[in-house]
């Protein structure tokens, strides 16, 4: 009974997000579509940051996750309201894309560390 259920509640938030950001990209009249996007929007770039804050201890990679997933749902809709193009539609691809580019480059400089450290030895 001891099991990590880690992956097995990583793995749930995901697809909560995932239905969450389908259900508003869709225009769905669903009562779960503003608590599963609000979810999809906070999760989605507190996930790409907590990736990229590999060294701090749990709570400082939360907390500061949390907060920078705040900051970036702020910026995009003030960029958005800035150039008068306010959608949820595109705050959600433009927070998705921002998000997967993100984990990119932290899957990209994990790469880059390893190679390296490959080398030496």
């Amino acid at each position: 009974m001891g099991r990590d259920l880690s992956p097995l509640l990583a793995g749930a938030a995901t697809a909560v997000g995932v239905f969450g950001a389908l259900l508003a990209l869709t225009g769905s009249d669903s009562p779960l579509r503003g608590p599963l996007t609000l979810f999809f929007l906070l999760a989605a770039p507190a996930a790409a940051i907590a990736a990229a804050l590999h060294g701090l201890d749990l709570f400082g990679r939360v907390l500061a996750s949390v907060a920078g997933s705040v900051v970036l749902n702020m910026l995009v809709a003030q960029g958005m309201l800035a150039v008068h193009r306010w959608s949820v539609r595109g705050g959600i691809v433009a927070v998705t894309t921002i998000s997967c580019l993100l984990l990119l480059l932290v899957l990209i400089r994990r790469r880059h560390v390893r190679a390296a450290k490959g080398q030496e030895n």
